[in-house]
Formats: structure tokens, C-alpha cells, sequence
């Protein structure tokens, strides 16, 4: 970090913000998808899953530029 300081901003966040956290707007999102399928009821299953979901969303910048605009998570736009 001390070699690019004049390109980046360090935010230090609470130790527990789920809300100030947009890692954590992916897992929900990650978690409704699945939630919305049948039974995943094998790590296999659940693996492969999580992996195509990941795909399709790395297909798909406008979703993860969703992740950063609500306003508690904006800082990290």
C-alpha cells in the first residue's frame, strides 16, 4: 500500500458491518439464486451450482456494479 498510496483510500470498517460490506451483497445474491432452485443436497451439487452462478454473474458487469449503489457501500465504488 505504501507504494500506491496517492492511488487508493484505506477505510477501516467496524469489525462487524455486514452493511458497509459489498462482499456481502454477493453472498446474498449468491444465496437467493440458490434458494430459488431445486434441493441442492450434495457438495457436488452445490459446488457446481455456486460455480455457474459465479459464471453468469462474471458475464454480467451491471449486476456486479449493483453490488456498490446503495449508499452504505458507495465508499468502495
Amino acid at each position: 500500500m505504501a507504494e500506491h498510496v496517492e492511488q487508493m483510500e484505506v477505510f477501516y470498517l467496524p469489525s462487524y458491518s455486514p452493511e458497509l460490506n459489498p462482499d456481502e451483497r454477493l453472498n446474498a445474491g449468491l444465496k437467493h439464486a440458490q434458494g430459488s432452485r431445486v434441493a441442492l443436497r450434495t457438495k457436488t451439487k452445490l459446488k457446481q451450482a455456486t460455480e455457474n452462478h459465479m459464471k453468469d454473474l462474471e458475464q454480467r458487469p451491471d449486476a456486479v456494479r449493483a453490488f456498490f449503489q446503495d449508499p452504505k457501500v458507495k465508499y468502495a465504488a
